[in-house]
Order: C-alpha cells, then sequence, then structure tokens
C-alpha cells in the first residue's frame, strides 16, 4: 500500500515524521512522493504562528480534494494543528479520518489501519505522556545531517508562546534510548547531528534533578561515524560552565551556540516572560567568547512585541549592532490565540512590526557581511550538501552554518564528492550571506 507523507514546521516536527514513516514501513507501507498515488496520505502538522497555521490548512485541503479524486482511502492530520484544533477539523473537514495528536504519534500505525477499516478516530495521550523507545526512524531528507530530539514541550511560559499547549510540560527522554538512536543515525550514515529541543539546556532536570546535557554530549561524542554535533535552542540564562567547558575539550562538538534571545529591553523581557535581563544577557554572551573565542553565535528576535516603542526597538537595534551576532533571524510579532500576549491592549500595528523586522535585519546584514569578508583565508573543515549543475560548483556548510537556516560554501572540484563527504576549505571571497572557497588539500575525502 502506498503513502504519501506531508511534514510541516520545524525540526523537532520532522523527528516525529521520521518516526511514525518507520512505524509504517515495518507494516509494509511504501513511500510515495506522489499524492495521486497513495491510498494513504497523512500530514504532520505546524499550529505555532498563523502563517504555519495557514500552511497547515491549506495543505490539508488540497489533500482532501486529493481524497475525493483520487485513490486515496485514508487521510490522517497528526501533529500541533490537530492537537489545537480537533473539533474544528473534524466539523470543517470532514474527509479527515483520523486526527493524531502530538503525544501520539505512536498510534500512527493503528490510526492508518482503523482509517482504511472505516473508523474515524481521534488518537489523544495526556500531554505528559512520552512515546518511549521510539529509536528507529526513516530519513525523509538526507540522511548525513540529522536531528537528535532530546525531550519533548517546554515548562516556561512565554507570554507569546502557545508550545505548552500543544506539546505539554518539558520532558526529557532518557540518556539510553537517545544514545541508542544517536548510534542508529550514525550506522545509517549520520555525521553531522544536531541536538534540538524546545529548551536543549535544561535537559535531564525532570528525569535526574539536574542537568544532563553535558554528560549526553560527552557520550555522543564517543559514537564512531559521529563527526559534527551541532547545539540549537540553548536559552542563555541557563547555559553552565560546564557545558561550555565540554564544547570546549571535545572536538567533535562545533563552536556554534544557537541562542535565542527574543529581545534585550528589560521591560520588554519582563512583559515576554523571559527569565532574564540586558545585563545577563550581555555578561553571558561575554562569557562565551571567552572560552570558545572561534564560536558562532545565531540567535533570534521578535520585532514589535506589545507594548513595544519606538525608542525600545532602536535600543534593540544598537543591541545587534554591538553585539554582533553571527547568525541572526527576526520575527514579526503574531498574536496567537490563547496566549497572554495576544489580549495585551496594545498592540503594535502590523505595518510597523514588519518595518522594524525588516530593519533589524538589515542591521544584521551589515554585521555578517563584514564578518564573512574576514573568513578570507582560512581553512575550514565542511560538509558537502550537494552539487549545483547549472554553476558547476559544490556546496557545502563550515562548522558555523546550521542546515536550512544559515548560509553556505561554494567550491569547485575536479572530481565527484558525494553529499555528506567532509573535506577542508581555502576560503577565498565573502559572497554576501555566503562564502567562495576552493579544496585545499586535493583529494581529501572524510
Amino acid at each position: 500500500m502506498k503513502l504519501y507523507f506531508v511534514s510541516l514546521g520545524c525540526d523537532k516536527n520532522l523527528v516525529d515524521s521520521e518516526k511514525m514513516l518507520a512505524l509504517l514501513v515495518h507494516r509494509d507501507m511504501e513511500v510515495t512522493d506522489v499524492a495521486e498515488e497513495a491510498e494513504v496520505i497523512i500530514i504532520n502538522t505546524c499550529g505555532f504562528i498563523q502563517d504555519a497555521k495557514e500552511e497547515s490548512i491549506e495543505t490539508i485541503l488540497e489533500m482532501a480534494q486529493m481524497k475525493k479524486d483520487g485513490q486515496c482511502r485514508a487521510l490522517i492530520v497528526a501533529g500541533c494543528l490537530a492537537q489545537r484544533y480537533t473539533e474544528e477539523i473534524q466539523k470543517e473537514i470532514p474527509e479527515v479520518d483520523a486526527i493524531v495528536g502530538t503525544a501520539a504519534y505512536d498510534q500512527i500505525a493503528t490510526a492508518v489501519e482503523q482509517s482504511l477499516a472505516g473508523e474515524n478516530m481521534v488518537w489523544m495521550h495526556d500531554l505528559d505522556y512520552l512515546p518511549a523507545n521510539l529509536t528507529e526512524r526513516l530519513p525523509a531528507v538526507s540522511g548525513y545531517t540529522s536531528c537528535l530530539k532530546i525531550a519533548e514541550g517546554c515548562s516556561k511560559r512565554c507570554t507569546y508562546c502557545i508550545i505548552p499547549r500543544l506539546r505539554g510540560d518539558y520532558r526529557s527522554v532518557p540518556m539510553e534510548e537517545l544514545l541508542c538512536e544517536a548510534e542508529q543515525l550514525a550506522a545509517a550514515g549520520t555525521r553531522e547531528l544536531i541536538v534540538i529541543a524546545q529548551e536543549t539546556t535544561v535537559y535531564g532536570v525532570d528525569l535526574y534533578g539536574e542537568k544532563k546535557l553535558p554528560e549526553l554530549l560527552t557520550k555522543l561524542c564517543r559514537i564512531d561515524g559521529i563527526e559534527w554535533i551541532r547545539l540549537m535552542y540553548c536559552y542563555p540564562e541557563e547555559i553552565t560552565e560546564e557545558l561550555l567547558q565540554v564544547m570546549k575539550q571535545e572536538p567533535k562538538i562545533c563552536h556554534y551556540l544557537d541562542l535565542p534571545v527574543q529581545h534585550c529591553n528589560d521591560e520588554i523581557l519582563r512583559r515576554m516572560g523571559r527569565r532574564t535581563n540586558k545585563k545577563e544577557l550581555t555578561e553571558i554572551i561575554a562569557k562565551i567568547r571567552r572560552i570558545l573565542p572561534d564560536v558562532t553565535l545565531r540567535t533570534t528576535l521578535i520585532s514589535g512585541f506589545p507594548g513595544e516603542t519606538k525608542e525600545q526597538h532602536d535600543e534593540c537595534l544598537d543591541f545587534v549592532r554591538q553585539t554582533r551576532f553571527d547568525r541572526l533571524g527576526v520575527f514579526p510579532y503574531s498574536p496567537e490565540e490563547g496566549t497572554p500576549a495576544a489580549e495585551y491592549a496594545d498592540q503594535v500595528p502590523d505595518e510597523i512590526r514588519r518595518q522594524w523586522a525588516d530593519e533589524i535585519m538589515e542591521a544584521e546584514q551589515n554585521v555578517i557581511f563584514r564578518q564573512n569578508e574576514s573568513m578570507a583565508g582560512k581553512q575550514l573543515r565542511v560538509i558537502t550538501d550537494g552539487f549545483l549543475p547549472e554553476e558547476g560548483v559544490y556546496t557545502g556548510r563550515t562548522y558555523r552554518d546550521a542546515p536550512e537556516i544559515d548560509g553556505c560554501i561554494f567550491f569547485e572540484a575536479p572530481y565527484e564528492i558525494l553529499s555528506g563527504t567532509m573535506l577542508t576549505v581555502l576560503v577565498t571571497e565573502a559572497q554576501g550571506y555566503d562564502l567562495a572557497g576552493e579544496i585545499w588539500n586535493e583529494g581529501e575525502q572524510g
């Protein structure tokens, strides 16, 4: 039986999709990339912000039409939108046969079987439930780079964020399960392991009574085949000296940290429900750079949060220029139904939010362009992502670049290089957000 699977949203959602795919393949289902051929269609949805919700709804409607017109016998909606709007989906889109919540993805095979048998079901677990022993995955994208989701949910209550209502409180995955999963990924060809969660830095506190991320990273570094380990979603106030020292000592861990600071103004941070302030942010960033002088720091910001003034926005602009983040993303504030911030009376007009986001990105662009120009002449380890036939060049990433969200480096080669190959490239010039270079040690293959 042929299966068409759509995974929307973040990399954490993608991990759930890969686990569901593995369960279904074991039930003799064949994955197809042609929706018209499929007898079963599954959409793992995102419901984080308005744009993501709209994409999910449009995809469901498109697949519902395909069920009417094509071979589809079972249409299943899973993930965050399914968790958040179960009743609405049932009422408005009767073509949907089953709804699977965020904590119930381990029931996907049963949901498919019952849908094919003509039973319309809703599969939900309490949001304190954590599916156990689902370490096997079927990579939906290239297998040489994989995400390892070390926890589910979030126990912090940022006033703009819907995640706790969609994913529950923070639940760490037991370390032995993570190590087993990472070993399986390495055996399947993963060379770059990206450690993710809604917040990675507090891993283990709920299970073991203390932060266990440093210990987990140390054990992951012992797995043969894994060459790079990259950390994402590290709340700055939770970063410890122990974590930084492990990053310094373990050569497999990329000197790369993703710090979602969201803003720098103390009043805005307070209204956001964040647990830090500008002084603490400045101090921890200085400490990180002191211990890891070659570190690449990525952050995300929100522009136009309710009540934000022009003066507070200008303060954030100055913070970006002075801090000189290596990578930065900014999102105009999106009022999400069910969050405290959506009820604040002093909402900033949408056009102002977008204008301020553009101003922040313009300031950051100047920073990144100058930093990239300073990379000329340096030799950097690169993981190869593919070949661009029209340009006749390969594309890859250095330790400074996470897949999909950061830049890349272009280089030529006199021989074929497989994706996932690691080699050394001499940077010859900057090309805006990207770099160009040439293979330093010709014939070196990683």
